[in-house]
């Protein structure tokens, strides 16, 4: 990648910057001055048809004080995404597809997912989720590799509490792994979470953490 090639990216994420955000039904259009010398800009389209389809691009750079490119600060993502929910009268259901390929580094990946949620009883929900995902790295010089994560969610939905556990497998070192997490809703717009991951390590390390979102 030469030195023009990124010059043109730059240029035309700070052309766009500049303009007023804009986005409907149709147009993706997210131009963000992230700080005083770095843009990032996410365009793109829409496809109103029975599976919700959209496609685009994320573009940025940042620069230095005196005006030039900071070496590897350039970004020019290629993405897609496809999905489509089925409702019913207890449960709905979520097929989806997106596939990313970053163009300055070679790299890519596809993610396949497909989730479930229906109504187990008075009291509590489920929800299942499957997913497989290839990537290719050029920088490591990785060849394709694969994984797959599989995770069921037990939502009570009265008292604000969800139970998760989750286990995924990787083509690279052919490890398990696995964890478990909870989280429960104090207020609105608090929620405290607790996460152990790695159940079969003899060393076990959690975490707590808790959110606060406001919204203006």
């Amino acid at each position: 990648m030469t030195w023009h090639k990124n010059a043109t990216i730059s240029c035309l994420v700070l052309a766009t910057a500049a303009l007023p955000a804009r986005a409907d039904n149709l147009l993706i259009w997210a131009p963000v001055k992230v700080s005083e010398q770095s843009y990032k800009a996410t365009m793109g389209f829409c496809l109103p048809t029975e599976w919700e389809t959209s496609a685009g691009a994320d573009l940025a750079f940042a620069a230095a004080n005196g005006g030039a490119f900071l070496a590897g600060s350039q970004q020019a993502m290629l993405w897609g995404k496809i999905s489509k929910v089925k409702v019913m009268p207890a449960s709905t259901s979520q097929l989806g597809a997106d596939v990313r390929v970053d163009t300055l580094r070679g790299s890519g990946s596809l993610n396949l997912s497909r989730s479930r949620s229906w109504i187990f009883s008075e009291t509590m929900d489920m929800q299942a989720t499957r997913s497989i995902r290839l990537s290719y790295d050029a920088i490591d010089r990785r060849s394709t590799s694969v994984n797959a994560l599989q995770a069921l969610t037990l939502i009570y939905p009265w008292a604000g509490t969800s139970l998760s556990a989750r286990v995924g497998i990787s083509s690279v070192s052919g490890d398990l792994s696995s964890s478990v997490a909870i989280n429960q809703n104090i207020l609105p717009d608090l929620n405290l979470g607790a996460t152990i991951p790695e159940l079969g390590s003899s060393v076990q390390a959690g975490n707590i953490n808790l959110n606060y979102q406001i919204t203006w």
